[in-house]
Order: C-alpha cells, then structure tokens, then sequence
C-alpha cells in the first residue's frame, strides 16, 4: 500500500501532470539565464577574475554540475522509478538557489552553481523520458513540446526580469534568483502527487519475474553499446545536441556578454534582445514544434530550424554588430531554436530507447554533451580576447554544420506509433523487455 503523502497535491494528471513536469525545463533555462544575465554585476561585485568566469559557467546548469547530475538521475530512476527524482531533486536544487540568493563571497556563489547544476542535470532528462511514456503515440510531439516551451519561457521571464530589476544592481539579480526559488517549491509540491509510470511499472514488474526464475540479461550499460541499433541512436542524439549545444549553450550563458563586449550593448539593451529572442522561441515552439511535430515530416521541420540557426550565425559573424544585424540574428535564431535540436533531441530520446533503460542512456548522453559544454565554455571568453569574436564564431558555425547534417541525413520515422510499436520495430529479432522475439525491421527508419 502506498503512503500517504501529507504534503502534496492530489490528483496531479493529464494536462497538470505535463506542466508539472515540465518546469524542470522552466527551471534549467531559468537558472543558465540568470547567471548570464547577471555575471557582470557578480563580476564586479566578488572581483572575479576570467578564470573564475569560466569555472562558473563550466560548473553551472548549463555544463557540467549538470552534466554530473545526470549521471546520477538517469540509473537512479530506471532502477527505483520516475517519481524519485521527482520527490527529492528540487530539494536539492532550492539549497542550491538560495546560496546563491545570498551569496556574499565567491565559494559561496561557486557551490550554490554546483549544486543547482547538478539538481538540474537530474531532473531534466527524467522529465523528457515521464511525458514521453505518459503520452499518447500520435501527441507525443505536443506533450514533449511543452518541455520546450517551458525552456523557452524560462529565459523569456527571466530576461524581463532583468530588464525591470536592472535599477536594483545586484539586489535585482538575487531577486531572480529567488524568484526560481519560488517556482521550484510549488512544482515540487505538484510533483508529489504525480503517479508513477505505468510503462516503468510493468517494465519493473517483468524484470522482478526473470530475476524470479533467474533469467540472465546482458546489463543495461553493456547493451546500451554493443546493439547496433543504439550505436545508431547515440550517434544521432548526441550528434545534433552536443553539436547545437556547443553553440547553443555557449551563447545562453555568453550572448549578454557578448552583446556588451563585441556590441557595445548596454545591460538593459542586451537583456531585453534578449527576451525578444525567447519570445520568439516560445511563439514557434507552440505553433511549429507542438502544432505540426505530430503531423508532418520531422525531418523537414527539423531541416528548417537547423539551416535558419546556420544563417544566423553567419550574419553574426560576418557582419557588422550594428541593430539591424542583432535584430535579423535574433529573429532568425529565436524562431530556429523553437524547432530545433533541444525540442528534438527531448522527443527522440526518449523514443529510440528501451525503457529499461531509457532514462540512463539519456543521463550518460547528457554527461557527454554538458561536458563538452563545460570544456567549450571554459575556453570560449579566453578564444574570443585572444583571436577575437569572428573566429569564435566560425567554430560556432562548424558546429551548427556538423549539427544540421546529422539530423537531417539519421532523422527517424517515430511520427503516431507507441512507444511499445517503435521498440518492437527498432528491437526486431532481439529480447524485448517482455522477453518474446518479433521480426526484424530496419534499424534507422526514414520519413
């Protein structure tokens, strides 16, 4: 008999259930934009140095405090449950936001990064695997998307925020942050009424049989390599989301810097382009991703947003940083980001995966692109003073390239089917979770 749960919402499901959920998105973007948005006034508040720049953003949500994160959240939940993470990660992540609430020196402000980071890295992949197996096979775009949108939302507040607390300094900063505090609490309280995964359930119930009768299975991690279909599936996942994130999450942490250094942009200017940017983020997202991810081709869709983020990016950097250019890149990139790799990367990976072990192969996959993220950003403020921003933005470019070309040539055909249809399509000839064989089927399907 379950517990009786005196602190937490009743009834969270349906339409509540993928909100609640969602906001670990809200809460990631969140935490990377406020550290961007506010990494000058912290700069000159705590004297830091460009070395210390680097490490936080290094050790931040946006890198690898979250990439340690995942590695930790990932086995926990595909061995106890969804719902773990869900109980306890926020609690961990409002410790972490309320060091840097307060923070007075920089130790206390670098382990209030570490710690939030981390609380992130473990709550974000498990959110994209929960919605993916509560959702319904032909709106599991639309459901996944909500993660998106919550993503985009995040930095869209956060970055008005910034704008209207700007006359408090550093106060208007902590403020943010706290602001995340808030958020966090009342998401937690809703998480506590969230049922478990029926798919998780009945995977977790099978695999109690076979111990039972003491059937031998190849481990998780073993399998995770050694079946070609998942070499696949690693090389496009972490193919379009390390390449895009190299870019991508260099520039959520960088870009208001980037715009006060190489732009000559105010503080306010550059918060609210911005916001501007992320608004147009949430506005494609809700009508391409959500409104047509479950209707047309994916790799069409995908296709756009890839090549509009290239575009982008070679006007930035091979044009003058004059508002036109900002504003053309901004439209470009804010509409791109709505249909592009993150929302992508949220649904597939959580399609293209045994549910044994879909959360951990999303925690390692996480590992390996925050990681990246963790080297770049450390390296990226000392690239662009020594050879400058043009050839810092050529690397992004590459990146961008790299990015577009996997995903558009390795796009899967998931669109309508369960979850349970794309495992015995992917998984033909092999042990399914349940045991039995089915017929074999291409491993890479086309739209």
């Amino acid at each position: 008999m379950e517990k009786k749960k005196y602190f937490a919402a009743k009834n969270v499901s349906g339409k509540k259930a993928t909100v609640a959920v969602s906001m670990a998105n809200y809460i990631e973007a969140g935490s990377i934009i406020a550290a961007a948005s506010s990494l000058t006034l912290w700069q000159e508040y705590l004297g830091i140095s460009n070395i210390g720049i680097g490490l936080l953003s290094a050790l931040s949500a946006n890198a690898f405090g979250a990439a340690l994160g995942a590695t930790i959240g990932g086995p926990l939940t595909d061995k106890f449950g969804r719902k773990i993470i869900f109980n306890y990660d926020l609690l961990f992540y409002m410790i972490g936001v309320l060091f840097i609430t307060f923070s007075v020196n920089f130790p206390m402000l670098l382990i209030g990064t570490v710690i939030t980071g981390m609380a992130v890295g473990a709550g974000v992949p498990v959110s994209w695997t929960y919605i993916a197996e509560e959702a319904p096979g032909n709106r599991r775009a639309f459901r996944v998307g909500a993660t998106q949108l919550a993503w985009s939302i995040g930095p869209a507040i956060t970055f008005v925020l910034a704008v209207l607390l700007a006359p408090l300094g550093l106060l208007g900063s902590r403020i943010i942050f706290f602001h995340l505090f808030v958020v966090a609490f009342f998401t937690w309280y809703l998480r506590r009424g969230l049922p478990e995964s029926e798919i998780w359930k009945k995977q977790n119930e099978v695999q109690k049989k076979d111990s039972a009768v003491s059937k031998v299975k190849m481990s998780s991690l073993k399998e995770l390599f050694s079946l070609k279909v998942n070499r696949q599936a690693l090389f496009l996942l972490i193919g379009i989301y390390l390449f895009w994130n190299l870019t991508a999450g260099a520039m959520g942490y960088f870009m208001p810097y980037i715009y006060e250094n190489v732009g000559g942009l105010s503080q306010a200017q550059a918060n609210l382009l911005q916001a501007f940017l992320w608004t147009l983020t949430v506005l494609t997202t809700y009508f391409g991703f959500m409104r047509l991810g479950d209707k047309i081709s994916r790799r069409f869709l995908f296709g756009i947003g890839a090549l509009m983020g290239v575009v982008a990016w070679i006007i930035l950097t091979f044009m003058p940083m004059t508002w036109p250019t900002l504003i053309i890149f901004v439209t470009l990139w804010g509409s791109a980001a709505g249909i592009g790799a993150q929302a992508f990367y949220a649904l597939w990976t959580s399609e293209l995966f045994l549910t044994r072990y879909r959360a951990s192969a999303q925690g390692m996959m996480y590992f390996i692109v925050r990681s990246g993220i963790a080297i770049w950003s450390f390296i990226l403020p000392t690239l662009m003073a020594t050879l400058g921003f043009k050839v810092a933005g050529i690397v992004m470019i590459t990146f961008l390239a790299i990015h577009m070309v996997i995903g558009i040539a390795y796009a899967p055909d998931t669109s309508g089917k369960t979850l349970e249809q794309i495992e015995k399509e992917r998984y033909g000839g092999t042990d399914l979770p349940d045991g039995k064989q089915v017929g074999q089927t291409s491993a890479c399907n086309r739209n």
